[in-house]
């Protein structure tokens, strides 16, 4: 069985660490150096640095911030926003990062991914999905309420739609298929973002992970709506998740790395600790 992973997020906007709601509404949760630190000391698994206006501010994610959070921390770092070409993905990587997280340029050009992918090895390309949900008279399930759904069950008129620009614009992809695709044209591993449940802290969105990890043999990260330790919990056995992203109730200090290993661990999750 392979080691599960928590995954601290820093969203960044004009330089610093911001969570909201849905994607809006926005505050500030402090300095992206001084949040990376802390949880490298804390004992994250990895750091994920998402540049969030990049993509719709038509710009490249802010390489000195990278440098800086990179030559402060010694944990595995993912960083996505604004990424568009191979010189791109090249320029992070040697600003420090190990991964790069790729979204709005997959859409426009999916062979971005495969190129990307080839010149640098499927383990550096995440692809990122921000999904939302499009469904016809069935109610979402929150954490804990897919808990008893057998494995491949499928909900009629379910579906969830791929959205690129930082969750601005819809694209019309059917979010299980694009992963599908994707991976089989080189993503190494699935950022996969809830945007009806990102900063509810309501529970990550337990069917549509479930789903997508049903549907892919790479690793899936998921994320959106964390608001308790249970919660992770619930993505990683109901939801079938590798990994899980959380940033709320990290970086408002409500929970420590630690506390959620040690929760896990004593219910049979393989952890690092």
């Amino acid at each position: 069985m392979l080691t599960k992973r928590i995954i601290p997020c820093l969203d960044i906007k004009d330089g610093r660490v911001v969570k909201g709601v849905n994607f809006i509404n926005l505050r500030d949760a402090g300095d992206a150096v001084e949040n990376a630190k802390f949880y490298d000391r804390e004992g994250a698994d990895e750091l994920v640095f998402l540049d969030i206006t990049a993509s719709c501010e038509k710009r490249g994610t802010i390489i000195e911030l990278v440098k800086k959070v990179a030559d402060n921390i010694f944990l595995p770092f993912t960083v996505g926003g604004g990424i568009r070409t191979i010189d791109n993905i090249r320029s992070l990587l040697k600003a420090g990062c190990d991964k790069v997280s790729i979204n709005t340029a997959a859409v426009k050009e999916p062979a971005f991914i495969r190129k990307a992918s080839s010149r640098f090895g499927s383990q550096c390309i995440v692809l990122a999905i921000d999904a939302r949900r499009k469904a016809y008279g069935v109610p979402r399930l929150r954490s804990g309420q897919a808990l008893s759904l057998s494995k491949g069950v499928q909900r009629t008129g379910e579906k969830w739609e791929v959205y690129i620009n930082g969750g601005r614009t819809p694209t019309g992809l059917d979010a299980v298929k694009w992963a599908k695709k994707m991976e089989s044209f080189g993503a190494g591993e699935i950022l996969l973002t809830s945007m009806d449940y990102d900063g509810t802290k309501e529970g990550y969105d337990i069917e549509l992970t479930r789903r997508i990890s049903e549907s892919v043999s790479v690793p899936v990260i998921a994320s959106g709506g964390a608001g308790t330790i249970r919660h992770l919990y619930d993505a990683m056995t109901a939801g079938r998740a590798d990994a899980v992203l959380a940033a709320s109730i990290f970086h408002f200090r409500e929970y420590s790395v630690r506390e959620a290993k040690e929760y896990l661990r004593k219910r049979g999750i393989l952890v690092r600790l």
